[in-house]
């Protein structure tokens, strides 16, 4: 009986050290880039008048990046990487809406000449 506890708290120990191996192996990088997209999305929002022709959009994108940038400080990669995306995106849809507030065109191409 006692060689069946060894052998199970062997294998138990051994299936640990597996499960921590492909944990650890599953650790990404920090989303720099994303990070880096992100802020300069959000200073193009601004720069075109997101803070007056989409207040609302912008204070959401700059609310994600805040959120990003925690999940960076913890080390959680992947949500911070997501959070910055969608940081990213939220700026873009005030930048879209500031240069139509602005211009009238909807489509940042429409002015160009064909």
């Amino acid at each position: 009986m006692n060689s069946f506890n060894n052998k199970s708290k062997t294998a138990a120990a051994f299936v640990c050290s597996i499960a921590l191996i492909l944990v650890s192996g599953c650790t990404t990088s920090p989303p720099i880039q994303e990070m880096s997209d992100a802020r300069q999305a959000i200073a193009a929002a601004k720069e075109a008048g997101a803070e007056q022709h989409a207040a609302e959009t912008l204070d959401h994108a700059e609310l994600m990046l805040d959120t990003a940038e925690n999940y960076l400080e913890r080390g959680v990669y992947w949500q911070a990487k997501s959070d910055a995306i969608s940081a990213k995106d939220k700026a873009f849809e005030a930048l879209l809406t500031s240069r139509e507030a602005t211009t009238g065109q909807s489509n940042p191409a429409a002015g160009a000449p064909q």
